[in-house]
């Protein structure tokens, strides 16, 4: 509300200057030049922002005020520019910087937009949503948990093991489960242990997990892999279902739940770069839109 009665305001001021200059609006005249001086103000404010950020000692104001500030008054910033300027872009510099203050306000509406949005997304499409910088790890562990079900029902899969093996998951993810647990509780798991089944039995899991499976946990991000997708990744299982025997369907449930966290792990990263991304592009046009900002002004005040 307050940016929006200083752009009232300024908006009035300018339209009975620009009404009443002989040779119309200017940036060297006084209400021009306060123009500029309370525009590149709001840009100094909001380019402050990140200093805060990184010296969370300040004790200047509430965090929320200064991300408002630095939304709202980041925002006036371009029309009281463009009242400065008279609408008129001018020579190469000032052309340049007003180009840099549209793309800079764009970039930070579509990022304003983006913090807004994508955590809702990432509640809703990564339940298990894990620290970000924990995700390799994540994804090795799911993997071992995976080798470890299947060889409990079709014995060695030739893999290489580690010295030492992870039992437990990161972040939010949960601490790693015995395989083929649900339905009959540690009973279950103490028989999964013990399933002895034939080679005709265990050869459709055998071939899907070291065909399919298991190359998906390694590299989930690779494109033609049906179980990056739930819905395809849900009927290889149910087909899987019919061929095998009862007493391995729930280690089956167990994988299909793996694969479920690893296209999750790969949703978080998704969201993760849309989230912070767009700071690659408004950061750097910030620092230089401060900048010849700087120089603009030193160099109209001077000459």
């Amino acid at each position: 509300m307050a940016s929006l009665l200083l752009l009232a305001v300024s908006a009035v001021v300018y339209a009975a200057y620009a009404t009443h200059a002989p040779g119309g609006p200017t940036g060297g005249s006084a209400p021009g030049l306060t123009f500029g001086v309370i525009g590149f103000g709001f840009m100094i404010f909001a380019a402050l922002l990140g200093a805060r950020k990184r010296v969370p000692t300040w004790r200047i104001g509430r965090a929320q005020a200064w991300m408002r500030g630095h939304l709202w008054l980041g925002l006036l910033s371009l029309p009281v520019i463009l009242f400065h300027s008279g609408f008129h872009f001018g020579g190469t510099l000032t052309s340049v910087l007003m180009w840099l203050l549209i793309i800079t306000v764009a970039s930070g509406l579509i990022g304003a937009v983006l913090q807004h949005y994508v955590p809702r997304m990432m509640t809703t499409d990564v339940k298990l949503e894990t620290i970000y910088d924990e995700i390799g790890n994540v994804r090795k562990l799911l993997r071992e948990e995976a080798d470890r079900g299947v060889e409990a029902i079709c014995g060695s899969l030739g893999l290489g093991r580690s010295a030492k093996e992870e039992v437990q998951r990161a972040g939010g993810f949960s601490a790693a489960r015995t395989m083929a647990t649900s339905g009959g509780g540690a009973a279950v798991a103490a028989a999964a242990e013990t399933v002895v089944l034939t080679e005709e039995e265990r050869a459709p899991l055998r071939k899907f997990y070291l065909s399919e499976m298991r190359p998906f946990l390694e590299q989930p991000k690779q494109r033609g892999s049906r179980l990056r997708d739930a819905d395809k990744a849900h009927g290889a299982f149910a087909g899987l279902q019919t061929l095998m025997p009862q007493a391995a369907q729930a280690t089956l449930q167990d994988l299909e739940d793996i694969c479920d966290e690893a296209r999750q792990l790969v949703r978080q990263e998704q969201l993760h770069r849309l989230l912070h991304g767009w700071l690659l592009v408004h950061i750097p046009l910030s620092l230089a839109l401060i900048l010849l900002g700087a120089v603009h002004a030193v160099m109209a005040l001077r000459y």
